[in-house]
């Protein structure tokens, strides 16, 4: 007869999460480093217990935003490449809710990310909770059953005994590298609190092995047999490039070949941007070079990249009539977009594999060296222009990214996700080693930024880490610039005002409107609409109220000064930088689809309606 242990069901699970290890290249990580929580009546007794008497080896933090401290958590993964992950607990209802957006962002990213929501009573007797959402014809909902849609996983532990099914499937989704996302484990108060003898089996050490996937022998030879017989073939580097530990291999593919690399958001990095063969960002935020060379491409090498339309600016990038892709993916529903030649298996596996095959037939790409320095030299030129680009009447967004790069050194990690500056850094800014520049621009979720930024200075603690937002992220959530203080995690915010939600103001107006209900402007009595003067948020003096250092700078020489104090400034810093609106980046040869109403009074919107429907006949229909 098996041995047992009687436990709370929170007990239980904590217990069983300190167990959990996973194993990639004969090395092995502790994958639950610990909790992130908020406390409510929902958890705090239960869960909130067990983390208190028995935490094991899990550190416990303390959020400030359910949603905040799941991007945190969120971040802390993918700078881990997925070896390492913190679960998030939150009380019922509002607590929970909050992290559902997070949850979205991780599953839309193949991110793991293990959401603990407390949930009603499951005997029912406190009937309705407090927080509780009663829907008349189904008391089974809960607000829980938000998350179904943005889980890769979703469970509902409604007696102690359910836990031992439900953490094996949730480790089994958490670990997969191509079936990863969040997993939600909805955790009935009164059930967290119920004790059961529990196998003492069911809380061994587990190390779950993740799989370097090879490919399959038929699907290898097509694809040699594919790019043989191209002259312009065109990597595509994406996100799964940095979680299979996959950049060396991919510069020695492209460097046996001549085959140039373009970058997604998640894959930059990949590659050196010095590189003679990094043609830099792809797309709709993409450079000259890299959508110069996509329009031209008889053959796309994709590695690691789900293909959104950021990336194929809208489908349109690939112009050559006789172009096939080719997709390296551990997962086949990435892999099979635009009717791609599938290779499913890991992208290390897969690139060496190829170049062993291609080296044995003495492929080369028919690209003149001339040709791809040149385009690299002239792309060089262009963003040294932008990041010296001056005007009178203040600082110009593409400046201070300049200054910044210069500045922080080649192994700072910077954070971003929304507004004009993901175009920006996509296209201009130069990243020397890998896993510096970290963009969340799948879910491309406002916000992200300051907690994303916490996340990844607990996952690489000895380097530099710099949140770059726009004041319209920061305003919408900023709060975990107090868990940074709390916990002495230094980070430094680099806040760009430019007074208002300034890129869909862009885009907005290059679509035919004047303009409206995206600056961050007072109502003026004449309109009755918000195009009074701008609002004067004094972004420092709310950051030093919180306990940070903060600077406000207005000039080039401010700036300089300030990046180099908060360097030496023991706790998390946020500089605050007054930006020129409309001083962002665009073009290259690049489209993202976004439709004008196709019925308007107003000539402008008629004529950009037009232009859309013309370049739409002109796109592949996969």
């Amino acid at each position: 007869m098996s041995k047992t242990i009687r436990l709370t069901m929170a007990q239980a699970l904590v217990r069983f999460l300190d167990q959990q290890y996973v194993e990639l290249d004969g090395v092995e990580h502790k994958f639950i480093r610990g909790v992130m929580g908020i406390f409510g009546h929902g958890n705090v007794t239960g869960l909130g217990e067990a983390l208190e008497r028995q935490p094991g080896e899990l550190t416990f933090i303390q959020g400030k935003n359910e949603q905040g401290m799941a991007h945190a958590a969120i971040a802390y993964a993918k700078q881990s490449n997925r070896l390492g992950i913190f679960a998030c607990t939150s009380s019922i209802g509002p607590g929970a809710l909050n992290m559902v957006t997070a949850a979205a962002t991780a599953t839309v990213n193949r991110i793991p990310l293990l959401l603990l929501p407390g949930d009603i009573f499951a005997c029912r007797q406190p009937d309705p909770v407090l927080q509780q959402i009663e829907h008349p014809g189904d008391y089974t909902i809960s607000a829980n059953d938000a998350f179904k849609p943005v889980s890769r996983y979703w469970d509902r532990i409604s007696r102690p005994e359910q836990l031992m099914t439900a953490a094996l499937q949730a480790m089994r989704v958490l670990t997969d590298p191509a079936d990863t996302g969040a997993v939600t484990l909805a955790l009935p108060q009164d059930v967290q609190s119920e004790a059961y003898d529990y196998p003492v089996e069911f809380f061994r050490k587990r190390v779950h092995a993740i799989e370097r996937r090879l490919p399959v022998p038929t699907a290898l030879n097509g694809a040699v047999e594919l790019i043989a017989r191209k002259q312009k073939p065109l990597i595509i580097a994406g996100g799964g490039v940095h979680y299979s530990l996959a950049t060396e291999a991919l510069t020695e593919f492209a460097e046996a070949f001549g085959i140039p690399v373009t970058e997604t958001q998640a894959g930059k990095s990949a590659m050196p941007w010095n590189h003679e063969l990094n043609a830099g960002a792809i797309g709709v935020t993409g450079s000259l070079p890299a959508n110069r060379l996509a329009k031209e491409a008889d053959v796309v090498i994709c590695v690691g990249t789900r293909l959104q339309d950021f990336t194929t600016a809208s489908k349109s990038a690939f112009q050559n009539p006789d172009v096939e892709f080719i997709s390296i993916n551990v997962s086949r529903s990435d892999a099979m977009k635009l009717d791609a030649h599938q290779l499913i298996g890991d992208a290390q596996v897969v690139l060496r594999s190829l170049q062993h095959e291609l080296q044995q037939r003495n492929y080369r790409s028919a690209y003149e060296s001339s040709e791809l320095v040149g385009l690299m030299s002239e792309w060089t030129q262009e963003v040294d222009r932008y990041y010296t680009l001056e005007k009178a009447d203040g600082l110009t967004q593409t400046l201070v990214l300049g200054e910044i790069n210069r500045a922080i050194g080649d192994d700072a990690v910077i954070v971003c996700a929304a507004g004009s500056l993901p175009g920006d850094l996509h296209r201009l800014w130069r990243s020397a080693q890998p896993k510096t520049y970290h963009m969340e621009y799948g879910f491309s979720c406002m916000g992200y930024e300051v907690s994303g930024a916490v996340g990844v200075k607990m996952a690489e603690p000895a380097r530099d880490v710099y949140a770059l937002v726009g004041d319209g992220s920061y305003l919408m959530l900023h709060s975990e610039l107090v868990t940074s203080i709390q916990e002495g995690v230094k980070i430094n915010i680099l806040l760009f005002d430019n007074h208002g939600f300034q890129c869909i103001h862009n885009l907005q107006r290059e679509h035919g409107s004047d303009g409206f209900g995206n600056e961050f402007r007072s109502r003026s009595g004449e309109t009755n609409r918000l195009t009074g003067d701008y609002l004067p948020i004094d972004y420092a003096a709310h950051a030093r109220s919180l306990g940070a250092e903060a600077y406000t700078v207005h000039t080039k020489e401010e700036l300089q000064a300030a990046l180099q104090s908060a360097r030496n400034d023991p706790v998390s810093t946020l500089i605050h930088i007054k930006v020129l609106p409309g001083t962002n980046t665009s073009g290259y040869h690049s489209w993202w689809r976004v439709d004008p109403a196709e019925v308007s009074g107003n000539e402008k919107v008629q004529a950009a309606r037009h232009e859309m429907e013309e370049r739409i006949r002109h796109v592949k229909q996969v």
